[in-house]
């Protein structure tokens, strides 16, 4: 039986892309932890740390076929982790920005159709998203957005189970939080504002 603690990270590579589970299971026993430390030091929220470190090594182990390191691998981890730190990071930024405008417009009625036209378009790529989901997903969502029905309501009307409906449901909000990450504050924000129309004089 091979001990594969013994193995450089060089040779781990090799078998990771041969298909090898065990050489995977390695890499992230050795680097998981320093790679969580790392990235916990940047941005201080331990559930964002850790979808980033899954999200890490389960690109790692879908690339496995055509993986490359140019340096070292945990060079090659730490700036992936980095990597996806500032991208996080970003999109606050971009949040930031339109909570101020927001915050300090709202009550304003000369902005309120340019925040209807804002919020228009992104019901647009909102639907546009959804549209392009596999279309079994996307039929349950529906079913569940659209028409209000509960897992158990579509699980009887399509003949699959409540636990398929739920995963399906749970999976196709994932992908669109994804698509969608930086807009999401944004779209609740703005129907808040254009939920006041009417109290404004």
């Amino acid at each position: 039986m091979l001990d594969y603690h013994l193995f450089t990270d060089n040779e781990l590579v090799m078998l990771l892309r041969k298909n090898d589970h065990a050489a995977f299971t390695e890499i992230y026993r050795r680097y998981s932890r320093t790679v969580y430390s790392n990235t916990y030091k940047l941005l201080k929220n331990r559930s964002e740390v850790r979808d980033i470190v899954q999200e890490i090594f389960a690109s790692l182990w879908n690339r496995r076929a055509d993986f490359m390191v140019s340096t070292n691998l945990a060079g090659y981890l730490y700036v992936a982790a980095r990597n996806k730190v500032f991208k996080i990071i970003a999109h606050q930024k971009v949040e930031t920005k339109y909570i101020s405008l927001l915050n300090t417009s709202e009550n304003d009625p000369s902005v309120i159709a340019d925040y209807a036209i804002r919020h228009k378009q992104l019901e647009e790529l909102i639907e546009k998203e959804i549209n392009e989901l596999p279309a079994k997903m996307r039929e349950v969502l529906n079913l569940s957005r659209k028409s209000h029905l509960s897992h158990k309501e579509i699980s009887e009307k399509l003949n699959i189970s409540e636990g398929t409906v739920k995963k399906q449901v749970s999976n196709a909000l994932k992908i669109l939080k994804v698509k969608l990450a930086s807009f999401f504050y944004l779209v609740v924000k703005l129907v808040i504002v254009l939920s006041c129309v009417n109290y404004l004089p």
